[in-house]
């Protein structure tokens, strides 16, 4: 499968190191292919990983996974808005404001995004745990959860077998106007890791007594 990564940051580049050793073509999109950030990427992602500007990549691709900061994603949305049957994953969160699209209270960044591209199947992910813990998904002997949301069913069994890959257990939060759940739990990370002094090296995992 082709996916493109549209952000070569630790979240972007994590993903598309682990999905490339899956045996996907990874495609990262970004504003500089040159810099430092994205070099690094590439290479850790190996010999069939590619950099390429921000819509040929998208256009080149199945899916396209979102991995910017919020304050970048209007730019992102604007050149591949007229793209269509593509799933997106949504990996952002919106800790800070963006006076371009401020988000009322209720809605999501995700929901904000499918708004916007109506000819793309919005999956909410990877957004409820930071990229170190990406790398390894194991704590003492469970593995993280990966909560995501959609409302395409298809769309959403593809990005759970990607968070399988990823070795995450992905849970199903339903439709996309949960987003705003996966993303307030985001902020809970934020929140337990550095606010309270407790690290990084956590993640949310969803007890299930039988």
């Amino acid at each position: 499968m082709t996916i493109s990564i549209i952000g070569a940051g630790n979240v972007g580049g994590t993903l598309g190191r682990i999905w490339a050793l899956k045996g996907h073509s990874i495609l990262f999109g970004v504003r500089n292919p040159k810099s430092e950030k994205t070099l690094r990427s590439l290479s850790d992602a190996g010999p069939s990983a590619q950099v390429l500007f921000v819509k040929e990549a998208a256009a080149r691709s199945e899916i396209v996974v979102l991995a910017t900061p919020w304050e970048s994603v209007p730019e992102v949305v604007f050149q591949i808005a007229d793209m269509s049957g593509k799933i997106l994953v949504d990996c952002t969160n919106p800790v800070r404001p963006n006076p371009e699209w401020p988000l009322s209270q209720g809605t999501s960044a995700a929901e904000e995004i499918a708004k916007r591209l109506p000819g793309f199947r919005v999956v909410k992910a990877f957004n409820t745990l930071g990229a170190g813990s990406l790398v390894d998904v194991t704590f003492e002997s469970m593995k993280a959860d990966g909560f995501l949301c959609g409302d395409d069913t298809e769309a959403k069994q593809l990005v759970g077998r990607l968070a399988e890959e990823v070795g995450l257990r992905p849970v199903d939060v339903g439709g996309l106007r949960n987003a705003e759940l996966l993303e307030s739990l985001a902020k809970l990370w934020i929140t337990l890791a550095y606010q309270q002094g407790i690290g990084p090296n956590i993640a949310f995992k969803l007890l299930h007594r039988f």
